[in-house]
C-alpha cells in the first residue's frame, strides 16, 4: 500500500517539553499499532501543520524512527512506514531475553523486597481484569510490568535502550492481539515474581526466559496471517528456539 495518508495524525503537544521527543513517540505509537501500515507514505509538511511546529522536529523524528526501523526515508520519493523485518525481530526478542534475564538474577539475588513485591502482584492483578475483554489495555500492563522490573534493578537506561530495539516486536504483538495467550502470560509473570520473591534465581530466570520466547509460538501464523506487513525474508527462516542460545550463566 504506497499510497499518501491522513489518518489519526493529529497531535497536541506540550509546548514547555522538548517537540522532537514527543512526535517520536507520537509517530511511533501510530506505527507500532498498526494505525500507521507498511506502505503509509507520510509527509513531514502535513504532520508539521497538523502538530502545529515547524517541519524540523517532524525531521529530527523521521530520522529517529529511520534509524529504529520504522520509516524509510527515500529522498525525492517520500517518507513510507517500513515492513516489519523478520530478522529484527527475532534480533530484538533474543537481545531482549538476555537483557531481562540478567534484569531478573540481579532481583532475585537481592533480600526481598515487599514493597516490591506488592507492587508487581497489584500489577499483575490488573493485568488479570482485562485479560479477557481489553487486550491493548494488557500490552500497556505488560510494558508496565517488565518496566517496573528493569527499574527495581536499577537499570532503567538498560530498558530505555530496548524500547528502540523491540519497536518491531512490538508491531507483531499487537498485529498479534486476538493470539494473545493472554492466561499462560500472567502465569509466567507470576512465576517471575514467585521466583524473585524466594531468592529462587534459577526459576525466576527460566520463567522470564519462557515468557519472552512465547511471541515465537504464533509468529509463523501472524505472518502467513499479514503478509502485507513483513518483509520477504521470513519464509526461508527457522523460528525454531532450540536453535537459540539460552544464554545466562549456570545458578
Amino acid at each position: 500500500m504506497d499510497q499518501h495518508i491522513d489518518r489519526d495524525m493529529r497531535c497536541v503537544l506540550d509546548p514547555s517539553r522538548p517537540i522532537t521527543p514527543q512526535l517520536h513517540h507520537f509517530l511511533r505509537d501510530r506505527i507500532i499499532r498498526n494505525v500507521l501500515r507498511p506502505g503509509d507514505r507520510l509527509s513531514e509538511a502535513e504532520i508539521a501543520r497538523s502538530c502545529e511546529v515547524s517541519r524540523q522536529p517532524v525531521r529530527e523524528a523521521f530520522i529517529k524512527l529511520s534509524e529504529q526501523g520504522l520509516l524509510s526515508i527515500r529522498p525525492q520519493r517520500g517518507t513510507i512506514v517500513t515492513t516489519i523485518a523478520f530478522s529484527t525481530v527475532l534480533d530484538a526478542r533474543f537481545v531482549r531475553e538476555a537483557i531481562e534475564a540478567d534484569i531478573v538474577r540481579l532481583l532475585a539475588r537481592r533480600p526481598a523486597d515487599a514493597a516490591l513485591i506488592a507492587r508487581l502482584r497489584a500489577q499483575i492483578e490488573r493485568q488479570r481484569a482485562v485479560a479477557g475483554t481489553a487486550p491493548r489495555d494488557f500490552i500497556q500492563l505488560d510494558e508496565q510490568f517488565h518496566r517496573t522490573l528493569a527499574e527495581a534493578a536499577g537499570k532503567s537506561g538498560a530498558w530505555t535502550l530496548m524500547e528502540g530495539l523491540k519497536s518491531q516486536m512490538d508491531r507483531v504483538r499487537f498485529l498479534a492481539l486476538g493470539r494473545f495467550p493472554v492466561d499462560k502470560l500472567i502465569a509466567q509473570h507470576e512465576a517471575i515474581v514467585e521466583g524473585i520473591a524466594r531468592g529462587d534465581v534459577s526459576a525466576a530466570d527460566a520463567a522470564t526466559r519462557a515468557h519472552l520466547r512465547e511471541i515465537l509460538n504464533d509468529l509463523p501464523t501472524i505472518m502467513a496471517d499479514n503478509p502485507g506487513f513483513f518483509d520477504g525474508a521470513w519464509a526461508d527462516t527457522d523460528t525454531d528456539t532450540d536453535n537459540e542460545t539460552t544464554g545466562g550463566d549456570p545458578i
